[in-house]
């Protein structure tokens, strides 16, 4: 079936069972769970079928991540499952944001991390676990939503987000508008890792954002020169190896 197709059907779907509700300048709302996810078995499945190397483990200390809070300071529920993913960039080396994330951040200001970072040779490097909190964006929506913890915080997606940051080229690591962009390993192995977390939490595509389209502090536009055409084969590639194609219900705008 062609993919056109498949998405208007699903769309249709989604729509009927509200699961399409948009919010603002038609960006997909986060205020409804999603779509069902995969049992553990297919999830090894597609794993065993994408060929995917293991993670390997380079945690963030303690204070550069938190927990997924359940209820506000008013005792009020809040969402707290992974409903969305974002994807950023590093600017730096792999190795000297790794650090970065390893050293102690006392100070609000300085905290920071990824769930998960993929290096220039598509390695996945797991920095915090899918379960907790990482710090990926500090002031952030995506359309309407966003989660606020506190009277007098600001808001943040945070609560709800998979963070999935993307090492620079190394004629990035500066603040230039673009650079020459990421390495087709990159490509593959963020698409197979956000076909897995649709898949292990019910997140349709249309949840797949960037931090410059999430972020409220205007001051951030990452990830620079991404091309979603480079994402999206081997994305597709991926969720038909895998029997995950109803998660694609279109990309939210980048």
């Amino acid at each position: 079936m062609a993919r056109s197709v498949r998405a208007a059907i699903l769309v249709m779907a989604l729509l009927a069972t509200g699961c399409g509700e948009r919010g603002p300048g038609g960006v997909p709302s986060l205020r409804d769970a999603g779509l069902p996810a995969a049992g553990e078995e297919a999830l090894a499945g597609c794993e065993e079928r994408l060929g995917l190397a293991d993670e390997l483990p380079r945690p963030a200390d303690p204070t550069n991540f938190g927990v997924r809070q359940r209820r506000d300071d008013s005792g009020r529920e809040v969402p707290h499952r992974p409903r969305l993913i974002v994807l950023h960039e590093t600017v730096l080396p792999a190795e000297a944001t790794l650090d970065s994330f390893a050293t102690a951040h006392p100070r609000d200001e300085d905290q920071a991390s990824y769930h998960l970072l993929v290096d220039r040779q598509g390695r996945r490097l797991r920095i915090v676990a899918d379960g907790a909190r990482a710090f990926g964006a500090g002031m952030s929506a995506f359309g309407d939503f966003t989660v606020r913890i506190r009277p007098e915080a600001v808001g943040s997606i945070n609560n709800v987000a998979l963070h999935l940051g993307l090492e620079s080229p190394r004629d990035g690591r500066g603040d230039a508008p673009a650079h020459s962009g990421y390495t087709p390993e990159q490509y593959r192995s963020t698409a197979a890792q956000v076909l897995l977390w649709q898949a292990r939490f019910g997140i349709p595509l249309s949840r797949l954002t960037t931090h410059a389209a999430v972020d409220r502090s205007r001051s951030r536009y990452d990830p620079r020169s991404f091309r979603w055409d480079r994402f999206d084969a081997p994305w597709r590639q991926a969720a038909e190896r895998c029997g995950f194609t109803a998660y694609d219900t279109g990309q939210a705008a980048p």
